[in-house]
């Protein structure tokens, strides 16, 4: 390529060609038969059009001169002929409908562009209002000067007599820092920013997006998104200029509301590179399954379609890979990749997508990596440059990355690490093959009760649950009477949309976001209405941050009015028919629905659940099931088992379950069951094709933490049992051995799975039980295809050999989350050596204890003890326990250890549980998690854990 300085050299190269490109412009409503313009009439007009800027009153050299269009032809034409004229091009995006908002934003440009001269249409003239100084002119208006003004001979001529202008034009006016254009951002957290690009960066962009694939001179580029984004200005129409390739425009809203069209225009036009995000490419498949005749379509011209600007989900890829591929495509041809304003659009790219991803069992793909021009880190919150596969901030920079932001020092200094790192304000990792994975942005993190959430995993989970069901939804935060809380608001896909479904929807989204959160969200459907109000932004992706400002005004106050009047109607008819065809069996039945209600801070009347829905499918979670136990030990009397509740959620089903609990319990009195009658099993998830995975408890004997893990596992078509300690429920009997207990787990797990092979997985303390199960099993001739260890070494006998009744309570009081590390620490040995009493012990934790948690778990003191029996209980039981023999092979899933143990992630690794090796035929293999010892697969950290477990699985053959 030539060795161009900058950006209008481009342009007129390619003018002056022999085979000069062409550029196809569809206007609004026409797909049809577009505006056709060569590279040659584009720089002549636009020579002239510049002249004529050069005459306005207003006009400096160097100075922004902001341009408002809707239609991409007279976007690219103001653009040049603004460049040609000397002037600093400014790409407005669509102004919101909301009039203050729109007015507070017009003024913000006016500020920070000083007073620029704007060219746009007529028709947007009124939307500038008055409470600006920005100096507008209609296009309309400057050509009928044009055409009826001055004659050519009085137009200035920019061959060198205004030698300013020139020297701008040729990249040479130090004064104006070589500047190209600005763009501005989103302004989600408050006014736009507009980013400087030079020509040097521009060049060096689009010359690294053109190095990523061998693009054919022969095939043109398709845009359809406004030329106000980064992605459609640089990595089309610029890239394909630079190339020397043809370039295709349509509008936005006649692409995305037929897909097919888009498939169309490919094929008509025979296009190579086009862009499409997550959202269009599900729409897109969507439309495809719902189609009933084939159509003619050859897309074997195709080599890319570029995905960015929201997380690309894995199964929409490859269903959308799977259609190209029908017409002709190739099996790669979706290129998801990372980029912003800051960074010349798209700078890191995976071109194996989804082949890669699936190979890696990732759910989101992966980011890949850098174009030339560009590197990349992740820093932990120490500032540390992290290792392959630890989380933390993704930083940026070289070439290819913008040097500041117009006229804002503070906003600049603040977008810089040393070193002149940009930091993206993502969060991710790096793999061990050197592909960016992203997480979400830090500042669309949701904080339910002091858990960080972040907001596009949870919107990928919730798309995935709603499949086609939905137009569009939104993901944000609102506040709760004391916390952060999780919020969808969708479009309905047609209008109107009836009660059921909405119900049907709202179960759905709630299911989803229990499962990512562990928390209840408040969901509300669109009216057609307020869909106006959405702030979508050029590439279609709805502004989370600025959702949840205007939701907090007051402005869809209405619709979640609508929504709840609906959801209302809608259980009211479900119970009536419910009532009418099966009343409640018995006063139990009755009392169960009534606490159920109670447990999830909802009306009876409008409880959404007829006799077979599952606790878990209207969003228990762990602290649910301990909160129901309360209520129903309120109502009727009744200290229901947890273990009862877990093993048959099922509404009707656990009504019987009651009552016969209440019959057993009574004939239990004289005849007593024994601890070899014990079932230790809770499947926590019966469904599923693959090999069953079998959790075991931690030193607290409780299995209730596996809850989230189990409903994440889901997307793995994997069912999840759990092996639950003796001990909880009356006679209260427990486990007098490990031999014994080993036993009993062992001939549970061989009733249910006869056969292997098995996978098993021990937290904590289970890690010694499952390493024992897994030796018992070999030694019947069974395979393990899966052992895994969650943060255990093998020595405990010194560890545990320490812990007294109290200590039990402490590190019990910490896994509940009554006390922190800290406390327990703290108050360790003063509980132990004082010779403090465990009923004086109970009382000391509980005024220190978090009393809304206390609360929260309906937690008696009584209970309370009778649990730090059990643990205290499984702890005695392996004082001396000393591991001996072999496995075959083990997983380590190791996260920040406890703090009395060991001082870092490494050391912990390295000093104490690579000491498997001893115990294991072949080198264990290490899993690097996010969390803490007692977190590690909490709320918080579940979702990512449940991936590196389920790569784990895959790995092993499972």
């Amino acid at each position: 390529m030539p060795p161009w300085k900058n950006i209008q050299q481009v342009l007129k190269d390619r003018a002056d060609s022999e085979n000069p490109g062409r550029l196809f412009c569809y206007s609004f409503g026409n797909t049809r038969i577009p505006k056709e313009i060569t590279y040659t009439s584009l720089f002549n007009v636009a020579k002239i059009t510049s002249c004529t800027i050069q005459r306005l009153k207003q006009f400096r050299i160097g100075h922004p001169i902001l341009l408002h269009f809707d239609d991409h032809w007279d976007v690219i034409l103001w653009f040049w002929s603004v460049l040609l004229a000397g002037g600093l091009p400014v790409l407005s995006s669509s102004f919101s409908n909301i009039e203050e908002e729109r007015h507070r934003h017009i003024q913000n440009l006016s500020t920070l562009l000083e007073s620029p001269i704007c060219f746009t249409r007529s028709k947007f003239l009124p939307l500038f209002g008055n409470s600006h100084d920005i100096h507008l002119h209609s296009i309309e208006s400057v050509i009928d000067n044009l055409e009826h003004g001055s004659s050519h001979a009085d137009i200035p001529r920019t061959n060198g007599e205004d030698h300013e202008a020139e020297n701008h034009r040729d990249g040479q006016n130090n004064g104006a820092t070589n500047l190209l254009m600005l763009m501005l951002t989103s302004g989600s957290t408050g006014n736009a920013k507009a980013v400087c690009f030079t020509h040097e960066q521009v060049l060096a962009a689009v010359a690294g997006k053109a190095s990523l694939r061998v693009f054919p001179r022969d095939r043109p580029f398709l845009n359809w998104i406004g030329l106000d984004h980064v992605a459609g200005l640089l990595e089309i129409h610029l890239q394909a200029l630079w190339l020397g390739v043809d370039q295709v425009h349509v509008s936005a809203a006649d692409v995305v509301t037929s897909p097919i069209t888009f498939l169309e225009l490919i094929s008509r036009h025979r296009v190579a590179l086009t862009f499409a995000p997550n959202f269009f490419l599900a729409k897109l498949v969507a439309t495809f399954e719902s189609i009933q005749q084939s159509l003619e379509l050859d897309l074997s011209s195709l080599v890319s379609v570029n995905s960015g600007g929201e997380a690309n989900d894995i199964k929409t890829c490859v269903a959308a890979s799977k259609l190209f591929s029908k017409h002709g495509g190739p099996h790669d041809v979706i290129t998801a990749g990372f980029g912003m304003t800051e960074t010349c659009a798209g700078a890191i790219f995976n071109t194996k997508c989804p082949e890669y991803d699936v190979s890696q069992v990732y759910a989101v793909a992966s980011l890949g990596q850098c174009i030339p021009g560009i590197e990349m880190r992740i820093v932990t919150s120490k500032g540390q440059v992290a290792a392959s596969g630890e989380l933390g901030d993704l930083e940026v920079r070289g070439k290819v990355v913008f040097k500041g932001y117009y006229r804002d020092e503070t906003a600049t200094k603040q977008a810089f690490a040393p070193g002149h790192w940009f930091r993206t304000g993502d969060r991710g990792f790096i793999d061990s093959n050197g592909n960016l994975n992203l997480v979400g942005r830090a500042k669309e993190v949701i904080n339910i009760n002091g858990i960080k959430i972040v907001a596009a995993d949870v919107q990928t989970a919730v798309e995935n649950a709603l499949g086609d069901r939905v137009a569009r939804l939104v993901v944000f935060s609102t506040q709760a009477s004391h916390t952060e809380q999780m919020t969808v608001a969708y479009i309905p896909k047609e209008f109107p949309i009836g009660d059921q479904e909405i119900m049907d929807i709202a179960r759905l989204i709630t299911q989803a976001c229990v499962v990512r959160t562990a928390s209840r969200p408040l969901v509300f459907a669109l009216r057609e209405q307020s869909i106006p109000l959405l702030p979508v932004s050029t590439l279609g992706k709805i502004s989370r941050l600025k959702v949840s400002r205007l939701f907090k005004d007051g402005e869809f106050a209405a619709d979640v009015d609508f929504h709840h009047e609906a959801i209302l109607r809608a259980s009211r008819a479900a119970k009536q028919m419910y009532m009418n065809g099966s009343k409640p069996a018995s006063l139990i039945e009755a009392a169960l629905i009534a606490s159920i209600a109670e447990t999830l801070s909802e009306d009876p009347d409008v409880l959404d659940i007829t006799p077979e829905t599952s606790l878990f499918d209207i969003g228990f979670t762990s602290m649910h099931v301990i909160k129901l136990k309360y209520h129903i030990k309120q109502r009727l009397g009744i200290d229901v088992p947890v273990i009862l509740i877990m093993k048959n959620p099922y509404f009707r089903a656990l009504a019987a379950d009651i009552d016969a609990y209440l019959r057993q319990s009574k004939a239990d009195s004289d005849h007593p069951a024994t601890i070899e009658d014990y079932d230790p099993v809770v499947i926590i998830r019966g469904e599923g094709s693959k090999t069953p995975l079998w959790m075991i408890h931690p030193g607290v004997g409780e299995v209730l933490v596996f809850i989230g893990l189990a409903q994440c596992l889901a997307q793995d078509d994997r069912p999840v049992f759990a092996l639950r300690a003796a001990g909880f429920e009356p006679p209260y009997q427990r486990f007098e051995s490990i031999t014994q207990t080993v036993d009993i787990y062992t001939a549970a797990i061989c009733q249910r799975q006869p056969r292997g092979p098995y996978a098993l997985a021990g937290y904590s303390y289970g890690t010694m039980l499952a390493f024992e199960i897994s030796k018992r099993l070999n030694a019947d001739g069974n395979e393990v295809g899966l052992l895994g260890s969650l943060n255990l070494p093998p020595h405990i006998k010194q560890r545990i050999s320490t812990l007294e009744w109290n200590v039990c309570l402490l590190h019990l009081s910490h896994f509940l989350g009554l006390i922190t590390e800290n406390v327990s620490d703290q108050y360790e040995a003063d509980l132990v050596y004082r010779g403090v009493s465990p009923t004086e012990a109970i009382e000391i934790v509980y005024n220190m204890a978090d009393k809304s948690r206390w609360d929260e778990l309906k937690l008696e003191a009584d209970s309370l003890a009778r649990w730090v029996n059990v643990a205290f209980g499984l702890q005695r039981m392996a004082s001396d326990y000393y591991p001996s023999g072999q496995v075959k092979s083990l997983d380590i899933f190791y996260c920040t250890p406890l703090k009395a143990i060991a001082d870092s992630r490494e050391t912990w690794r390295d000093k104490y549980l690579r000491r498997w090796a001893d115990f294991v035929h072949e080198p264990p293999r290490f899993h690097a998690v996010d969390g803490e010892h007692y977190t590690m697969i909490g709320a918080d950290h579940v979702a990512s854990f449940a991936q590196t477990l389920m790569q784990a699985l895959k790995a092993r053959g499972l």
